[in-house]
Formats: C-alpha cells, structure tokens, sequence
C-alpha cells in the first residue's frame, strides 16, 4: 500500500533552523519523508516517495535554484511523478508543495510564509488547513510549532488509515551533539499507537538532555537544596553527607550522577543547579 501521510516543512527567520514534521500509517516515516540541510532547506518526499527527491532537491537549493524551480525539476525527470507529492521550503522561506494527479484522495497541500504543507489519503483537506494554520498561529521553537501543527492535523483526522508512526527533524548550525555536524534534532517514533503523543514526549526529552541551561534558570543551591540533592544521591549509592554544606564532596558525587543520568549539558560548575534539572530530579527521585 502505499505510504501516505501528512507533512509540515517550515523556516523560522529568527534564527535560521530548518525543519520537518510528519505523521502516518507507515512504518518508520522519519526514515523515508524528511531530508533537510542548514543554510539550504528542508524537503518532506511522500506518496510513493521517491527518496531522491531530498539529495538532489537539496543540492539544486544549494546552487541557488528556488523551491518551484527545483520542484519542476524533479517532476519532469520522474517518469512516475503523477504518484509522488511533496514540499520544499528554502532558507529564504520561499516554500512549494505538488501533489501528483495520481495521488490517493484526499491529497493536497497548501503553502504561506516560511512553509509548506501537504498530505495524501487523508479525511480531507481539513487536515492541510490545521497544519498550515496552526503553524501560522503557533508561538515557541520551531520545534514546537512544528509538533503542534502535526498534533492539530492528527486531531482534524490525519491519515484515513489510522496511526502508526511519526517524526521531527530540526538543522541548525553546528546544532548536532557536540557541534560536529547540523542535525540539531532528529526523533522517530516508528511504531506506536499514538506517535505523535509519544513524539511530544520524546522532544520534551531532548530539551531535558541537550539544550543548554538559561542564565535565568539557574537556582543558588543553599542548604536546603543542598540536603536535598545529598539525599537524592545517597539513596542511590553515592558517598556523600547529608549535611546540607555543597562541598567539593558533593560536587564531585552531582557531576557523576549527572553523568549517570545524561544531564551533562546542564551541569553547572559551583554552588549552582539548573531548575529544569532540580524539577527532573524531584520527580524522578524525590
């Protein structure tokens, strides 16, 4: 059958990410639909994806073409480009959206300000229209924007066939782990009853994990958090006092735990804790 799906591709001027967020009954989407490069743009391939569409639309962005230019190119040289649909949105915000005459009903798409959405075998064109307004409407990281708009579509029907798997692709310069590389974020959930809900779940994860800590977020540790934190530790094996004095003891045994627990990007050097980081742990262990 087919791999049908809905799909939201955007640009956030602010700060220059790229990103893409899809949903369908199909397994592992996320391996399929989104190709995306910072500075370049982001491309969603679906309906018979031909997953060329996404290196070689890309590599025409990159030499300048726009988002219709490429898209025209793409269709002429596929013979079976009737099947296909997509979306492409450059790093100026210039978005394109086709939808072949052989694609599963319903399917369409529709394109404004910095993205593109489309879908194929869905309810109906309600579904386009809640990922398009909603993003238009949405406040936060792209990311959640994105999220939310994928939430808005499943919510006006989605995939006629149901669920199954979903995903969220995000570039950014040297946004990757450890700034090696542009692939700031990049979940899938490739098989799941609700994936757009365990997505939601997963992206509150990575912001637990890997975004840096907010100068504003920081908290004194004074005795009382300190005996807190101690105890925490000490009932998961750490030798420690609780005693409530942040001494280099204590420190020492937090970066570890930290460690344990992936916090590594929100560790803070001296009597300080990230209050993301002091929630986590409150409900974790508390």
């Amino acid at each position: 059958m087919t791999p049908s799906t809905f799909s939201l591709v955007a640009y956030d001027p602010s700060n220059g990410d790229l990103g893409i967020a899809v949903a369908s009954k199909f397994l592992a989407v996320g391996s399929v639909v989104p190709w995306a490069q910072h500075g370049v743009g982001a491309i969603a391939t679906q309906s018979w994806a031909n997953t060329s569409y996404g290196p070689y639309g890309l590599e025409m962005l990159k030499q300048g073409m726009s988002p219709e230019e490429v898209g025209n190119a793409l269709t002429v040289m596929d013979a079976q480009a009737a099947q296909r649909q997509f979306g492409i949105v450059d790093a100026q915000g210039r978005a394109f959206t086709f939808t072949g005459s052989e694609c599963s009903d319903w399917a369409g798409g529709r394109i404004g300000k910095n993205y593109a959405a489309q879908g194929n075998i869905l309810v109906g064109a309600a579904v386009v229209d809640a990922l398009a307004e909603t993003f238009e409407r949405a406040r936060g990281t792209l990311a959640e924007r994105l999220l939310n708009a994928l939430a808005a579509g499943q919510a006006a029907g989605g995939d006629a066939r149901g669920q199954e798997s979903a995903a969220l692709l995000v570039v950014r310069a040297n946004g990757g782990y450890g700034g090696f590389n542009d692939r700031y974020l990049d979940l899938r959930v490739d098989d799941h009853t609700a994936p757009i809900e365990e997505l939601k779940r997963l992206l509150d994860l990575h912001f637990l994990y890997l975004d840096k800590s907010n100068a504003n977020d920081l908290i004194a540790i004074d005795e009382n958090i300190a005996r807190e934190l101690q105890s925490i530790m000490a009932k998961r094996g750490y030798a420690v006092q609780v005693n409530g004095v942040w001494d280099d003891a204590s420190q020492k045994a937090f970066r570890k735990f930290g460690g344990v627990e992936n916090l590594e990007e929100r560790l803070q050097e001296g009597p300080w804790v990230d209050k993301v980081v002091l929630r986590f742990l409150r409900e974790r262990f508390g």
